[in-house]
């Protein structure tokens, strides 16, 4: 009989072990992610694919509120936050332009950046549709009124 208990209580212990290590291991994934995040986040330049808005975006709102034109100098972004202020260069020709991100992109889109037909035009890749960029993070703070 002691055997039994001694066998049912050894069960017991380890179930209530192995529950208690696989918790703290979700914790502990759940920490990494976490910490790959902020690194993200902390990244001061990104490498990828650069597009430009199609016409038919013209006029309508942006993820800010504000109307998107194809003549100001804006971006799509699903990696930085919103109302930051990027510098996107070309890694083809080496010209740049500094954009705020005032949009997101689809979220299945894998691109990093979709530039307004300006700031395409200025980088030089329309007729291409596409491109490599490096994308820097600038501290730009707009003066107050």
């Amino acid at each position: 009989m002691k055997l039994i208990l001694f066998i049912f209580f050894s069960c017991l212990s380890f179930s209530t072990i192995s529950q208690t290590s696989s918790v703290s291991f979700e914790e502990n994934d759940e920490k990494k992610k976490d910490k790959d995040e902020k690194n993200i986040k902390k990244s001061k330049t990104l490498y990828g694919i650069a597009s430009f808005y199609a016409d038919k975006f013209e006029g309508r709102q942006t993820a800010t509120g504000a109307i998107y034109s194809h003549n100001k100098l804006t971006a799509a972004c699903n990696v930085l936050p919103l109302r930051t202020w990027i510098k996107v260069t070309n890694l083809r020709n080496n010209k740049s332009v500094i954009v705020q991100v005032n949009d997101r992109l689809h979220p299945k889109n894998k691109r990093i950046v979709d530039m307004s037909r300006m700031a395409a035009g200025q980088l030089g890749y329309i007729g291409r549709g596409l491109t490599q960029v490096k994308v820097e993070v600038l501290n730009i703070k707009k003066a107050k009124k």
